[in-house]
């Protein structure tokens, strides 16, 4: 049977995050796992694209992608700005684009 130290218990009780940053953190995540999202933010960084862009370089519906944005942009993931009458999007933080950069590296494509 494993036991923990007190100097373990209480490095555990410093650094583990509080319940409200678990399931924010895990609703992240939950983000990457949809193909569409992916793409969507594969897409995204490479230049900011408005809704109907998305979809025809894509080869997705408007409403799927306005719906993927939706979900992307509660979460403070994507931005977006209205350029006239044309609402482009754009990666929130650069940390996105590591954070997918990581994945490619550690999937080994």
């Amino acid at each position: 049977m494993l036991v923990a130290t007190s100097k373990v218990v209480e490095d555990l009780n410093c650094y583990l995050p509080d319940d409200v940053s678990v399931k924010r953190m895990a609703r992240f995540f939950a983000l990457l796992s949809d193909p569409s999202r992916v793409k969507l933010l594969s897409a995204l960084t490479i230049s900011p694209l408005c809704v109907t862009d998305l979809a025809t370089v894509l080869g997705m519906n408007q409403t799927t992608v306005s719906h993927q944005l939706r979900l992307l942009k509660d979460l403070d993931v994507v931005t977006s700005e209205r350029q006239g009458k044309i609402l482009k999007y754009k990666i929130a933080n650069p940390k996105i684009n590591e954070i997918l950069l990581v994945g490619v590296e550690y999937l080994g494509f």
